[in-house]
Parts: C-alpha cells; structure tokens; sequence
C-alpha cells in the first residue's frame, strides 16, 4: 500500500500487484477501446483483434507501478525509469543560469555532472522528482522533436527544466525532453509545491529522455547502459566523489 515502510528490517509486506493506469492515459486507452469496438463490429475480428491489442499497448504505457523510494537525505534517485545513455560534465541549462527578475541566479554557469536516461515506447513514462524539497522553477522550452538520445537534444527539443531547493540550500536540477515519438510533456507540479523524494511530478507522452544535473563535487553511482528504476534506483549521493566501473556481461 502507498505510504507503508518496506525495509531491510522486515517492516512491512511486499507483493506483486497489476500496476494502476495514470488518470492522464485512461481517456487515451478509453479512446483506444471504442475505436476497437467499432472495428470489430464493422469489419470483424480480424480488424479488431490487432486493435485490441493497440488498446492493451495504450493502457500498459500509462502504467503507474507503486515504488520505494530509499529514505536517505544523501541519495539522489533517478527520476526516470530507461537507459543511461550519457554522463558527462556540461554547464547546467543556460534558462537557470540567468537571473529570474528577483535578482536570483538559481545556479552557477560552471560544469556539472549530467546523467540522461533514455526512455523507450516500453518504459513506465511516470516522472519523479530525485530529492525532496520545493519546486523553485519550473521552465518549458519550445522546440525541435529529433531523436532524443542524441546529445543536441538537450538544447534544441521541446523540453521542461524542473529547479528543486531543499531546506539547506541544496539544489537539483532535471529536464523533461521530448523526442522523436513524444510530443507532450504533462506536468503534476508547479513552482511553490512541496515535494516528496520520489514523488510523481509529470509524464512524457511516448518516449523520451531526462537529464540530471547532480550538484558539484558530487559523482555518479551508475554507468552507462545502467537500466534505472524511477524512484528506487541512486543515482548519486551528496558529496560522494568517488568513481567507479562496471562490466558489460
């Protein structure tokens, strides 16, 4: 159930369970019925079997699976579930770089660690937010729809940066950025919003990407091909500076 603690400890009972449909998919799969309806009984099964099945593949991409998300104030969780596909120092995006009007540079023009996970049409499209805090920005950029794992994407998509600030001062940055197949992205949050680690704070329609922005002196604890988990997976935990490696097998 939402809300219980589940542990190393003991606390708490896990199971498997049919993952929920987003409110925001439910019109899409309605839709995706009806029309699945109506071909099955103007042109028979044989129309209506692969609509059908069209439906279940709408439903299934709105799915909104429970997740536990580590209760650490060091962690930095993906807020994304997809691929690693690029991790690299970059400046953070120029939009919060600038002053918003109050006389406020959210952050620094200096390199960060950026981590962009891949999302595939099969992917859970449910976003979460890596740490918990209050929504300081929320910016949506109009743009190109090229294929988002290239790494132009971050800078000519359509994308959305999201600004949170924890109590201490700590800031940390993601984007939402459409792709080739995703054409909308749906936020569930807005500047002033208090926010949970791991809490859901938009979608993207049919595959994407999210980059992260992980604060200075603070290094990865992924690699890439690393398959994330949104909500659960670290991605990185304050101050951690060490560098590690992996193996493909």
């Amino acid at each position: 159930m939402p809300g219980d603690i589940l542990d190393n400890q003991g606390r708490g009972e896990a199971s498997w369970q049919w993952p929920s449909i987003h409110p925001e998919g439910r019109k899409f799969g309605a839709i995706a019925g009806v029309v699945a309806l109506i071909g099955w009984i103007i042109f028979g099964p044989w129309v209506g079997w692969p609509l059908a099945v069209l439906t279940l593949c709408v439903l299934a991409f709105f799915r909104d699976p429970l997740r536990v998300t580590p209760q650490n104030d060091r962690a930095i969780v993906a807020p994304a579930d997809g691929l690693i596909t690029l991790i690299g120092k970059v400046p953070p995006p120029r939009e919060l770089t600038m002053d918003d009007g109050t006389g406020l540079v959210p952050m620094s023009s200096e390199p960060v660690t950026r981590i962009s996970i891949f999302m595939s049409v099969f992917d859970v499209h449910i976003n979460r937010t890596p740490i918990a805090g209050t929504v300081k920005r929320v910016i949506y950029i109009p743009g190109k729809f090229v294929n988002a794992d290239l790494d132009k994407a971050s800078e000519e998509n359509e994308r959305q940066h999201v600004l949170i600030e924890r109590g201490d001062g700590l800031r940390v940055c993601f984007t939402q950025i459409a792709g080739l197949v995703a054409r909308r992205i749906v936020p569930f949050v807005k500047p002033g919003d208090i926010i949970a680690s791991g809490q859901r704070i938009g979608l993207i329609r049919f595959g994407s990407r999210v980059d992260v922005y992980l604060p200075a002196g603070t290094e990865p604890k992924v690699l890439m091909g690393q398959k994330t988990i949104a909500g659960e997976t670290v991605l990185a935990e304050l101050g951690a500076a060490s560098v590690i490696e992996g193996v493909a097998q």
